[in-house]
């Protein structure tokens, strides 16, 4: 029978360590202590192996292969990201493993063990669906930094594995939203669909941008659409039953491009100008800003910009470098048809 390569997945789990950590003790990097370094070579040492047969490439006959976790490939943000850390991953010679998880915990437990079952070299989490505002419910993520390196799009968990690279959400809607109230827009509805990590950060800079703006908001004015991310007829209905129930509200800030979409389908079967007399944002900056007349204004979240650096971080991290735990970019508002913002 032929004798099973030994990969540096069975090194690190042998040893109790991480890959990074495996591979800086290869790569003789100083930030390892001696205690961890005694013992990674150890579990070299017992598989028979020497450092120097587990060097080639990035060492010790990796699987070449990144696990990608995703909560819904059919969304459109998530779907660009997918597509952009493939094509990275594919340039610096690695294959992928795509796992659609849903939005349920355990089904994302269970695809995050049928990763590292196949050992893959690392995990990237797409989207910040993954992480929850209860620190035990991420401890799945913790766990899986134990084995592998991991790394978020768009969301934070802290830990001595796992790497963190995001727009500033909250930023870009507190911005979006002065520059609206500063235009002349006082009455804004803030226009939802999701409670994730990064919904939060959205829904906060709506609310500090009223605030800030000397605006007192209510409740109704936060409408959560709790249908598909596809029925963009479902969306206007509620805001046309909003409107109907007596709330008046001239713009809508909307945490998605989807969502913005039906915003301008509203103010259309109204009537309104825009955006003289009604003015939509959305967020993503996809290609549903250019489907309607007039185009929409939408903050780009620089998702290109986000995949890139972080699979340049997961390279580092398997090449024994250190690389910087949390990076954030700044979005920015591309003005189309459907606002008249102040400018700066």
């Amino acid at each position: 029978m032929k004798e099973r390569t030994v990969t540096i997945y069975d090194i690190s789990e042998k040893a109790g360590v991480s890959i990074a950590t495996v591979s800086r003790v290869l790569n003789n990097s100083s930030n390892v202590s001696d205690n961890t370094r005694k013992k990674v070579m150890a579990a070299i040492k017992e598989t028979g192996y020497t450092p120097n047969a587990f060097a080639r490439g990035l060492g010790l006959n990796t699987m070449k292969t990144i696990g990608i976790l995703t909560a819904d490939s059919s969304d459109l943000y998530l779907a660009k990201a997918i597509y952009y850390f493939e094509e990275e991953l594919r340039a610096n010679g690695y294959d992928s493993l795509l796992c659609c998880t849903g939005y349920e915990l355990k089904d994302k437990k269970a695809a995050i063990d049928l990763l590292i079952s196949k050992k893959v070299d690392g995990i990237i989490f797409v989207g910040s669906h993954f992480v929850y505002p209860d620190a035990c419910d991420n401890k799945y993520i913790i766990n899986a930094s134990e084995k592998v390196p991991v790394m978020l799009l768009n969301a934070e968990v802290e830990g001595d594995n796992i790497y963190c690279v995001s727009s500033d959400d909250h930023d870009s809607v507190y911005r979006a939203t002065r520059k609206l109230v500063e235009s002349g827009f006082r009455d804004v509805l803030y226009f939802y669909n999701a409670n994730s990590y990064s919904a939060h950060l959205k829904e906060r800079g709506f609310r500090d941008a009223m605030e800030d703006s000397g605006i007192k908001v209510t409740e109704r004015q936060f409408q959560y659409f709790d249908g598909s991310n596809e029925d963009v007829h479902g969306m206007s209905s509620q805001l046309e039953k909003t409107a109907s129930a007596g709330l008046k509200f001239s713009a809508v800030v909307a945490s998605d491009d989807t969502l913005a979409l039906s915003a301008v389908k509203y103010a259309q079967s109204r009537g309104y100008k825009l955006p003289e007399e009604f003015a939509v944002i959305g967020y993503n900056n996809s290609m549903l800003t250019n489907c309607c007349d007039p185009e929409i204004t939408s903050i780009d979240n620089k998702v290109e910009t986000l995949c890139k650096h972080l699979t340049s971080i997961l390279m580092g991290v398997l090449s024994g470098e250190e690389m910087p735990k949390k990076t954030v970019f700044k979005g920015e508002i591309v003005e189309k048809g459907t606002t008249r913002l102040k400018k700066d």
